[in-house]
């Protein structure tokens, strides 16, 4: 008997981990870093939400709405190096309501990284992982990464974000790629306000790219 009743409550347990692990974080007052850790440490072992992982390297898959954000950020070698170190650092992100926590995360496939942002009076927290790394050189040279949905994300898809340098015309590029579709029932239910959320994160993410590359900050 006991052995039996250990068993269930060992199964019930592991049960409500697994459905803790689906759970993004969703709070009144802005997570702290332990908060965090906690719940980058329930997302890391766990797979991707969607099948066409890697597909912002070539054609988004069918059923997902995509957006796209592309802004030239300047010209030259000095500006893209300028742009590749601002991606290092999660520049994109630091719009003010919206976050990438931890900002020392390494631009690594692999890593797991929690995006944080407000909207509606709350702090609404997702976990994504890196899915792979650009770092090409040539005529045209590029740096950025893409990163995929985890469990613990209101949204299932792909975003990339990625600078290039056009050495024919100097222009140095930010471009955002992303496909993605409602995960969670209050993203269902409000698809709008999201939809207006994510058209201003490209607005705003851009904008931060041009500030990280100005002369004032390089």
């Amino acid at each position: 008997m006991r052995r039996g009743h250990f068993t269930t409550r060992r199964t019930t347990a592991q049960a409500r981990r697994r459905a803790g692990a689906k759970e993004n974080v969703l709070a009144l007052r802005k997570p702290t870093p332990d908060t965090l850790r906690r719940f980058l440490a329930t997302q890391t072992p766990l797979r991707f939400t969607y099948e066409a992982v890697g597909a912002t390297a070539g054609t988004p898959p069918a059923g997902f709405v995509v957006d796209r954000t592309r802004i030239k950020l300047g010209e030259g070698e000095v500006v893209f190096r300028a742009a590749i170190a601002a991606l290092r650092r999660w520049e994109q992100f630091r719009l003010g309501w919206v976050e990438a926590w931890s900002p020392d995360t390494p631009i690594r496939e692999g890593e797991v990284v929690a995006v944080m942002g407000r909207a509606v009076g709350h702090w609404w927290v997702n976990a994504c992982r890196i899915v792979y790394v650009v770092d090409e050189a040539g005529p045209v040279s590029r740096f950025g990464f893409a990163y995929g949905t985890l469990p613990g994300h209101v949204e299932r898809g792909e975003e990339r974000f990625r600078v290039e340098w056009d050495r024919a015309d100097g222009g140095v590029w930010y471009d955002i790629l992303a496909f993605s579709r409602p995960s969670h029932v209050l993203t269902r239910l409000g698809y709008p306000v999201v939809r207006r959320l994510q058209k201003r994160f490209g607005r705003d993410s851009a904008a931060a790219m041009l500030r990280a590359v100005s002369p004032e900050r390089r």
